[in-house]
């Protein structure tokens, strides 16, 4: 008899796209209900006690009715859902994280919690790198000028135009599989990298060159952050570390906003002490109109996208249904 298994899609990992990967894995071992919610056409938000989550808590447990497994990006699974939901024995959350999920909860009612990390690790990679070459090269400005009529022939001046990777020292705080990525393009464009991170697999540096935070910042003309946020990571970057970092550095950040201190950065940047920065995640998301940093010189600035690409959508859609299939199997 199939087991039945709710999919809590959204707009971007869809239930379509699971449940096709879910029938090319596991066949019809399962019973497959979808439903869809509103992210990313509505913002993520905090639900009870769990955060970056879409939807509410009454959908989600009139969806879980006599649910076995549900895979989900963002529903939010909070202690209301799990002791509702007395089938349930499996979540599987199809992103890096499952902060939309109360572990705890999850645990006093017998539930396991599977997520798919690395299914993100290419396209943040690839982004952090676009990012990170766009403030070298100054395109935004440049492509802002020709948009606006001008050709200005000034942005050739030694004070004006931009650095090289090449032979530039580039500081990678964080050294999972995104960094590792990240430092793999680098030195493909013969960049120095150096990486600091205290839960660090040396046999992974791959010709980059492990050092404390504090030699990082002063070394490195690029510092990209790829650590996770905790309360010991919390405001890592402050106004003194980027105070240590060489003038006119340039800072790249796809990881988390809470890494920052955005007032800080604001601040290096309008002093020339940060030479640019490229940021695809904020301390406040959505980013208010007001925020400063959409007024900051020389920034280069991303929704929180580094991840979405249709390739992370399929992967998580994959290494979800693996999840199910080795599950079944027991």
């Amino acid at each position: 008899m199939a087991r039945k298994l709710l999919v809590a899609g959204d707009y971007f990992v869809t239930p379509g796209l699971v449940s096709a990967a879910l029938a090319d894995r596991v066949g019809e071992a399962v019973a497959v209900t979808e439903l869809t919610l509103p992210w990313p056409h509505e913002p993520l938000r905090d639900v009870a006690e769990v955060s970056e989550a879409s939807g509410d808590e009454e959908r989600l447990v009139d969806a879980l009715a006599g649910v076995e497994i549900a895979i989900t990006q963002v529903a939010p699974f909070t202690s209301r859902v799990f002791a509702a939901a007395e089938s349930l024995r499996l979540v599987v959350v199809c992103r890096g994280g499952p902060v939309n999920v109360n572990l705890a909860a999850a645990q006093q009612h017998g539930v396991q919690v599977r997520n798919t990390p690395g299914r993100n690790a290419v396209a943040a990679a690839e982004h952090t790198v676009a990012l990170l070459l766009a403030a070298l090269r100054r395109v935004p400005e440049l492509h802002a000028d020709l948009r606006a009529g001008h050709w200005d022939g000034s942005r050739y001046a030694l004070t004006e135009v931009g650095e090289e990777l090449a032979g530039n020292t580039v500081g990678l705080v964080g050294y999972g599989e995104i960094g590792r990525r990240v430092a793999r393009v680098l030195r493909a464009f013969d960049a120095q990298v150096l990486v600091s991170d205290p839960y660090l697999d040396t046999a992974t540096l791959e010709g980059a060159e492990t050092v404390s935070l504090p030699e990082l910042l002063a070394r490195s003309r690029v510092v990209s952050l790829h650590a996770r946020l905790t309360e010991q990571t919390r405001h890592l970057i402050g106004a003194a570390e980027l105070a240590a970092m060489p003038r006119g550095a340039v800072l790249v950040n796809t990881a988390r906003g809470g890494l920052l201190d955005y007032p800080a950065v604001v601040a290096a940047l309008a002093s020339g002490q940060l030479g640019a920065a490229a940021l695809d995640v904020f301390d406040v998301e959505p980013l208010p109109p007001d925020a400063p940093i959409l007024t900051a010189p020389r920034v280069v600035l991303t929704p929180h996208l580094a991840g979405g690409t249709r390739q992370t959508a399929q992967r998580a859609a994959a290494l979800s249904a693996e999840v199910v299939a080795e599950y079944l199997r027991r």
